[in-house]
């Protein structure tokens, strides 16, 4: 029997979030495969125990990863300094590994894709979070680092189309492979609000880009025009935004908003959270795809998401969801008063969202794409090593 293929997987986070989760089930699809599967952190966390259960063992070693905080005068030097340290550790980490490919999960560790010429190892990065800024250097600048790499996984037509645009010759590597997210085998019964009170939910980071400040001020108008709403915000902040949390926090002490609003934190598993709303928002201001939104339309829930990005991919505006303007409290109050109004058209698209959202973004679809796409990876890798030998 020929040895399993080995395959390292870094990944910059051992936390719970979006691209955290679709990373099981990549690992999922590689063991499938009959590879042995190493996942290399920067730090400790929950993510590597649900690692090990999917038969792949895990390796905490320090390397960089690139925050918004490494883009200031102060930051970019040291950022560096991590960057060359991290080059020499995980130079001498690959060399005693030996690894068939490295599979870097985000573009946000860019130091993988050095190492991984350095020592001749073909790189594939799964893309997850890819978008053209307002500055056209800076999109130049943080893309870059994709064509030291062999071969994309991108995660929505809509960053693929800013990666290509940017390095027209990265076309001809890149494949669009939409998210896997698991489901029950039971639909979850409809939505069904308790005593008038509708009540919202947001899953994510406590960030500006997440649109969580929108959400409070679209609740506070909704109360305003009286109706009885509450939200429940899931997630926490990445360290360096403890001040968006506190202005959240102090929002929600005001008048309007007092009693309704539910900082519920980091929650394992937010998709059986979702159940408990009667209507899911998702009103980031840039999302490359969404896992939540279909996690909402999974949970059977009317959903109302942003038109940006992959959430447009996601949702079709009246048949699986709600779109609205990013941005725009007012437009995010609107858009909720009409699905309130329209309770049962609301929960009749929610319910035909679910069986779309089985359909296009199952695990195993998913598993199947990741794992011909890595299987072909190293099928060249193979042949390139053997024309090498004679």
């Amino acid at each position: 029997m020929a040895a399993a293929r080995k395959i390292l997987v870094s990944h910059p986070s051992p936390d719970l979030y979006g691209s955290d989760l679709q990373l099981l089930e990549t690992i999922d699809a590689l063991v499938e495969l009959n590879c042995e599967v190493i996942v290399v952190l920067p730090s400790v966390g929950p993510l590597q125990r649900l690692i090990r259960q999917r038969g792949a063992t895990t390796k905490v070693m320090d390397f960089p990863v690139s925050r918004k905080s490494h883009l200031t005068v102060k930051g970019l030097p040291k950022y560096a300094v991590q960057s060359v340290i991290a080059v020499i550790t995980l130079t001498a980490v690959l060399k005693q590994v030996k690894p068939d490919v490295i599979y870097a999960n985000t573009i946000t560790a860019p130091v993988w894709f050095l190492v991984g010429r350095i020592c001749r190892v073909p790189v594939i990065c799964h893309v997850h979070e890819a978008e053209e800024l307002t500055n056209k250097t800076l999109t130049r600048a943080l893309l870059l680092p994709l064509v030291l790499c062999r071969a994309l996984i991108i995660n929505s037509k809509a960053s693929y189309r800013v990666i290509v645009r940017t390095f027209p010759a990265l076309k001809n590597r890149a494949v669009v492979i939409y998210n896997g997210i698991s489901h029950d085998d039971v639909k979850p019964a409809p939505a069904a609000p308790s005593k008038g009170v509708y009540r919202l939910a947001l899953v994510g980071r406590l960030s500006p880009r997440k649109g969580t400040d929108i959400a409070l001020d679209a609740l506070g108008l909704l109360v305003a025009e009286g109706y009885n709403v509450e939200i429940t915000l899931y997630g926490d902040s990445f360290p360096g935004y403890e001040w968006f949390e506190s202005q959240l926090k102090r929002r929600a002490l005001k008048p309007d908003l007092s009693g309704r609003v539910v900082f519920a934190g980091y929650v394992e598993d937010a998709k059986t959270k979702l159940r408990d709303a009667d209507i899911i928002l998702v009103p980031s201001l840039a999302e490359p795809f969404g896992n939540v939104a279909v996690e909402a339309q999974l949970a059977n829930r009317p959903l109302i998401a942003t038109n940006v990005q992959g959430l447009s991919e996601i949702v079709e505006d009246g048949h699986t969801g709600s779109l609205t303007v990013a941005g725009d409290p007012y437009a995010l109050a609107a858009s909720v008063s009409h699905v309130i109004n329209n309770w049962a058209d609301a929960l009749r698209i929610a319910d035909y969202a679910y069986e779309s959202a089985v359909d296009r973004f199952g695990v195993q679809r998913y598993r199947k794409e990741i794992a011909g796409h890595v299987a072909q990876l190293l099928k060249s890798r193979k042949s390139g090593i053997d024309k090498g030998r004679r």
